[in-house]
């Protein structure tokens, strides 16, 4: 086992060389100045991601599938995956993963686009959508959407659903003595009881849980960021200072330190925000909305809420409680450890903030998996689907394997390929939408 993580460590590592960085970093800014910074119509999008009332065709409201993606993304990666990257990377990492946030709202924005653009409607009457449509119908390459497809399909049971009960299972144990067999026959009931209802029965649950615990995250850690105040200028100065400098040059470069900061602040980033992974589109095809730019700006807004506030909070938590200094803690402890300075109140925030997003996460991502298999076996492989999905949420709550972890990180390298491929070679579908919904259109009609 040990040499299976060693060998799943080193992949990884490839996987997440400057190339992939380059190509994902290289995209959001791309589609950022092809799109003439998207991002000044957050206000806008947000606004239009409150409306409930039918829109135009499709399975789930545009607030359905935006919450639905929320559950997806506002996982581990908000609270333990924020730790991993400063734990390896140095608090530098957090300004990393912000910057991927903030950038990544074009991704996020344009791969919406494409998979609404480009969705189909089953002989069943649902819709279906996501890059692995965009690549066949618009790339004409359905090779690569077979190739998406199974990606999605097999490393959803890791960043979705694995790695997510695990976190829940250890964390409960470590912190109210609870065996994992409980926490996890529990949430393992609860998912069934949701998921085998489908994307209607998981976009109700999520319209509830999202806002109530985004809220309630957010301002527990303005709350802790209350109690230590004096300290929070230090904290915003030391992960600038930390992003762009290292201790030691290499080759005439900036130190290793950086390299790690942007490394692992990139990649957790996208584990946190997905923005260029290509799994929230699969959701935002099954929207009700008049034109793809309208669903393309509320699925925009998930990256917004996901890094630029929620990951920027933990963040700040995690570097202003000065734990990250010990330097022999990872993700999971330097979290406990961090929250714990604050008594009562950080641990209180720390669990009902895990619980909520790690639930929220397994419901969206057995949503993802569902449409890649179908996509590659048809209807008849859902139900399998979501039984297998079920019964993985125990096997993870009660396996711990940093192994899990590593797969994670490499599945979604590869899944981000194809997707980013796509979204470059069809850049200028995005735009030519843009500018007839939106530029030319600004009631977006």
């Amino acid at each position: 086992m040990d040499a299976m993580e060693h060998l799943l460590e080193q992949i990884s590592g490839i996987v997440w060389g400057p190339p992939l960085l380059i190509l994902l970093f290289g995209t959001h800014i791309f589609l950022t100045f092809r799109l003439r910074f998207i991002q000044r119509y957050t206000g806008k999008a947000i606004r239009l991601s409150l409306q409930r009332s039918k829109e135009g065709e499709g399975d789930i409201s545009q607030f359905g599938a935006l919450t639905t993606a929320l559950a997806a993304t506002i996982g581990t990666g908000n609270i333990v995956g924020v730790a991993t990257a400063i734990a390896a990377g140095g608090p530098g990492a957090v300004l990393w993963m912000w910057l991927t946030g903030v950038f990544g709202i074009a991704t996020k924005y344009g791969e919406a686009l494409l998979s609404v653009k480009y969705r189909i409607t089953t002989p069943d009457g649902r819709m279906a959508g996501g890059p692995m449509y965009v690549l066949e119908r618009g790339m004409k390459q359905k090779w690569l959407g077979v190739v998406f497809a199974a990606l999605t399909a097999v490393a959803a049971f890791g960043i979705g659903n694995m790695v997510q009960a695990n976190s829940i299972s250890v964390l409960m144990k470590d912190t109210f003595h609870i065996s994992p067999w409980i926490s996890g026959g529990a949430m393992t009931a609860l998912t069934a009881m949701v998921i085998l209802g489908g994307i209607k029965s998981i976009a109700r649950v999520c319209e509830m849980l999202v806002p109530f615990m985004a809220i309630t995250y957010v301002v527990g850690c303005t709350i802790l960021l209350l109690m230590n105040l004096s300290a929070i200028p230090h904290t915003i100065a030391i992960i600038f200072k930390s992003a762009f400098t290292g201790q030691a040059a290499v080759g005439g470069f900036i130190g290793a330190t950086f390299m790690q900061a942007m490394r692992f602040g990139v990649s957790r980033g996208l584990f946190s925000n997905e923005s260029g992974l290509g799994s929230a589109p699969i959701v935002a095809a099954a929207a009700q909305t008049r034109n793809p730019v309208r669903q393309a700006l509320v699925s925009s807004t998930g990256t917004f809420w996901d890094t630029v506030v929620v990951c920027a909070m933990t963040g700040l938590v995690l570097v202003n409680s000065g734990e990250w200094m010990n330097g022999t803690k990872d993700g999971a402890a330097l979290t406990r450890a961090a929250f714990d300075d604050f008594h009562i109140i950080g641990p209180i925030v720390l669990t009902l903030g895990l619980l909520t997003f790690v639930f929220s996460t397994i419901l969206g991502w057995s949503y993802y998996g569902e449409k890649a298999a179908e996509y590659l076996f048809g209807s008849r492989a859902i139900l399998p689907y979501r039984l297998l999905w079920v019964l993985f949420v125990m096997v993870g709550s009660v396996t711990t394997l940093k192994a899990v972890w590593n797969f994670a990180d490499i599945a979604n390298g590869l899944m981000a390929i194809p997707n980013l491929i796509s979204l470059i070679v069809l850049s200028g579908v995005i735009v030519a939408e843009t500018r007839l919904h939106l530029w030319d259109n600004p009631d977006l009609e």
